[in-house]
């Protein structure tokens, strides 16, 4: 395939798509779908499109991140199908192509850390570690057997002979001699605990180990094969990007050498996105020093910022909803977003609450920083037992107003616990910018300046939440209102 990168994402307001949730079907029509959704999500604005893992994992209706064969897009009889959850290689390819044809970049999401469902059972050494002080050992040494030798006989070595075996992994989650779950560090040459070791996440002492199957990247031949299979996959596919699963668990210094080795093949412009899920008050200025700021990161913070506001009401101060997030101190990095795929999984209430949500897609979409993702569960609606409807409607609104006017300077009020807004004050292709105002409790009305030509004008809520029109004096404010826990956007009639 003839790989022809998109950098629409560099163009003024690109906006990436996540173009999945965690309960899809399992038919295998996540690409076709796609693909006929391609002109209407250009006619959106949307600049990219982030697909799921779109290789062989557990199962037909694995969402991808249990990563089995890399090389397997839905090309070979392994475990149990040929096609993933979301459809056939052709499929896939066919899917890219349309997204190119109508502009719209397409961002692989790339699971690194760990792979799932190994072929054969080997037995090697490990001592198992505290799951809370993961720099501890609790046993001595001794031998287990794990599913490590991943030979992937359905793909019978086409694209790559390589096959896995226990010295290329770090660590595992379970003892198949006595069934038995723990935390196991697999031992060996240049392996076991390194108290030392700070190119990882440190929550636990040490959060190298995730889940399955830990890929050991101090292992040169996993260095080789994982550039090896990188190259090929971006040549294969034809995409324009990477979203890199689970950085905090792999060593920095690695994921900063596979971004160098990305863009030295296929140019500066080849785009890299990190999920790095920080808690509250952690500061990951380290990692981004670290890796040298070749990485823009998802805004976890602002997503918390978010979901605090939208569970507290009135007991969250506005003024603070950007407080120690990434996009207020890295805004060309920071990628920011309301809710995934991840945030619908865990217990309790972990996704911004509805109500609050046109207030955080204006927070991310109508600003002049930060890289705004949306999620299609926001937009189409999330399935499984769980579901719920999208808010299309709302966010269709927002997308209109960003399109077409929100661009240029940016003036903030944010002087009111509970009632904030902005201006854009629009460019020479935009010239009439807009005028955000939210609230979190009760509503109220602000004075903003949008300026002394505008003096007599009438501007409206495009959201149809205020009724009245906001006629602008001749000191060059406008006196604009917004409902209790509301949103309206406010645009100069015609």
């Amino acid at each position: 395939m003839q790989i022809t990168f998109n950098n629409n994402f560099m163009r003024t307001n690109g906006i990436m798509m996540q173009y999945f949730e965690w309960f899809l079907p399992d038919d295998g029509n996540l690409w076709n779908r796609l693909k006929e959704d391609a002109q209407h999500l250009s006619q959106i604005g949307i600049t990219s499109v982030w697909i799921p893992p779109c290789y062989k994992g557990l199962s037909s209706n694995d969402v991808g991140y249990s990563a089995y064969d890399v090389y397997d897009l839905g090309e070979f009889d392994q475990k149990g199908t040929v096609r993933t959850k979301y459809g056939t290689r052709q499929e896939l390819h066919d899917c890219i192509q349309a997204l190119h044809d109508n502009g719209i970049a397409v961002y692989g999401d790339v699971v690194l850390n760990h792979k799932g469902g190994g072929d054969e059972l080997q037995t090697f050494r490990v001592v198992e570690v505290d799951p809370h002080d993961r720099n501890k050992a609790i046993t001595e040494p001794y031998e287990i057997e794990g599913f490590t030798r991943f030979t992937f006989p359905g793909r019978n070595k086409q694209y790559s002979d390589f096959e896995w075996s226990w010295e290329h992994f770090s660590a595992t989650d379970y003892n198949y001699r006595d069934n038995k779950d723990a935390i196991y560090i697999i031992l060996g040459d240049n392996k076991g605990i390194d108290v030392n070791d700070r190119s990882v996440g440190h929550e636990f002492a040490n959060f190298d180990f995730l889940m399955f199957t830990d890929i050991d990247y101090k292992h040169p031949q996993v260095q080789e094969e994982t550039k090896k299979w990188i190259s090929w996959f971006i040549r294969e596919t034809g995409i324009d990007g990477v979203r890199l699963d689970a950085i905090k668990h792999i060593n920095d210094w690695f994921i900063k050498d596979f971004i160098n080795h990305v863009r030295g093949e296929f140019g500066e412009e080849f785009y890299v996105v990190g999920e790095y899920s920080y808690y509250d008050g952690m500061d990951i200025e380290e990692y981004m020093r670290n890796v040298e700021y070749k990485i823009d990161l998802f805004d976890v913070a602002l997503h918390y910022n978010f979901k605090q506001c939208a569970a507290d009401g009135p007991g969250f101060d506005m003024r603070n909803i950007f407080q120690s997030t990434l996009v207020e101190k890295h805004p060309l990095l920071a990628v920011t977003f309301v809710d995934n795929h991840d945030s619908h999984l865990t217990e309790g209430n972990p996704y911004v609450q509805d109500w609050f949500k046109p207030q955080a897609y204006a927070l991310i979409l109508l600003r002049k920083d930060g890289y705004p993702c949306l999620f299609l569960g926001d937009y189409y609606g999330v399935g499984g037992e769980n579901q719920k409807p999208g808010m299309q409607w709302m966010i269709d609104q927002l997308l209109d107003v960003r399109r077409d006017f929100a661009y240029g300077d940016q003036e903030d009020y944010f002087d009111h616990e509970h009632v904030v807004g902005w201006i854009r004050r629009g460019d020479a292709d935009h010239p009439d910018g807009c005028v955000v105002i939210m609230s979190n409790a009760a509503g109220g009305t602000k004075p903003m300046f949008v300026g002394t030509d505008y003096a007599g004008t009438a501007w409206y809520d495009k959201l149809g939440r205020v009724e009245e029109d906001v006629i602008i004096g001749d000191d060059g404010r406008g006196w604009f209102h917004v409902g209790d826990g509301s949103l309206s956007v406010y645009l100069k009639r015609v």
